[in-house]
């Protein structure tokens, strides 16, 4: 089949063209790549895609309409994946607007174009930040999620509430996924594995929020992509026992759904930091610093509605994948 995935230059996206190149999917992989961080990483998950029969890759912007209107146009998609976004907490803070043009806007462009060229499935990342000032663990997607705490998460929701709407009036069958906190080789480098190897390799302090109290649901990166593909391959579905008078947020009388995908096994980030400690052989020097505007204090995914509609739940422990990536970082950097 082909499928469109969008910010296949990304952390995610790269991976997850891979699996899908690997099986025999053509993959259409879209990227504007822009400069939030190193864009010579972004190529350099390109060229291994670039070298493979059945990729194509199109550097675009989401927020250009007419581009992505004749992209699905040209294309005939069986399937879409939307991984592109603005992305960080904080940075939301800073450039609030550029999360408007990519995930609102640029997301919006997406809708009409599964719309109008007969996509069976719709499927993009949402965010365990969607939660907000939810403090009930673990997250369920039965929870009401209507408290975000940036606007990062605002529009995380706010992709779920628009995809909604189009399976309801269109019958576009789409699926959210709430990523927790994905980590690996080839990962991004403004969160905090690769901030925090980069510095404890160049003997620099590492930032440590909330005086280490953080408790985060780290997902292996390839496991981020097993569920991502389970998924893609399983258009959601109206459920026939949705009730308006208890209406529950996961599902709908539409063929929409979302998901939570981590690995629920929360780990404190003082654990994290000793298990990146092990692995590059070299202890941190840390600088305990509180709470940052935006940030929750801990993610906990309930993945039962995964498990049970996919018969899927990650399970990558963190002494594993944290290994992995400072194998992989090492190698890159040659350091």
């Amino acid at each position: 089949m082909k499928t469109l995935v969008t910010g296949a230059a990304g952390f995610i996206g790269a991976a997850l063209s891979q699996r899908l190149l690997d099986r025999g999917d053509q993959v259409v992989g879209l990227d504007i790549l822009n400069d939030y961080y190193d864009v010579a990483l972004k190529q350099a998950r390109l060229e291994p895609l670039e070298a493979r029969d059945g990729f194509t890759f199109v550097r675009m912007d989401l927020a250009d309409r007419e581009g992505i209107e004749a992209l699905f146009a040209e294309q005939g998609f069986d399937a879409v994946m939307n991984l592109a976004a603005q992305a960080g907490v904080r940075y939301s803070l800073e450039n609030p607007l550029a999360y408007v043009d990519s995930n609102l806007v640029g997301f919006a462009h997406l809708l009409e174009g599964c719309r109008y060229n007969d996509v069976k499935h719709f499927v993009y990342a949402s965010s365990s930040s969607v939660y907000g000032a939810n403090t009930a663990m673990p997250f369920s997607v039965h929870d009401n999620v209507d408290h975000p705490l940036s606007l990062y998460a605002a529009s995380k929701k706010a992709n779920e509430l628009m995809a909604h709407t189009y399976s309801h009036l269109y019958g576009l069958p789409t699926t959210g996924l709430r990523f927790f906190t994905v980590y690996g080789p080839w990962g991004r480098p403004d969160m905090a594995l690769f901030l925090f190897t980069r510095k404890i390799l160049a003997g620099e302090p590492i930032d440590v929020f909330n005086y280490g109290h953080h408790r985060r649901d780290f997902t292996y990166i390839d496991d981020i992509v097993e569920g991502v593909i389970r998924v893609i391959d399983h258009p959601a579905q109206p459920n026939p026992d949705w009730d308006g008078a208890k209406p529950d947020p996961a599902t709908s009388k539409a063929p929409w759904r979302v998901y939570n995908i981590g690995n629920q096994q929360p780990v404190e980030l003082m654990r994290y930091i000793e298990v990146l400690e092990d692995c590059l052989g070299k202890k941190a020097e840390k600088n305990m610093l509180p709470l940052q505007p935006g940030d929750v204090p801990d993610t906990y995914a309930d993945v039962e509605a995964l498990v049970a509609d996919l018969g899927y739940k990650p399970d990558t422990p963190i002494e594993v994948g944290v290994r992995n990536f400072v194998d992989w970082y090492r190698e890159y950097y040659g350091v």
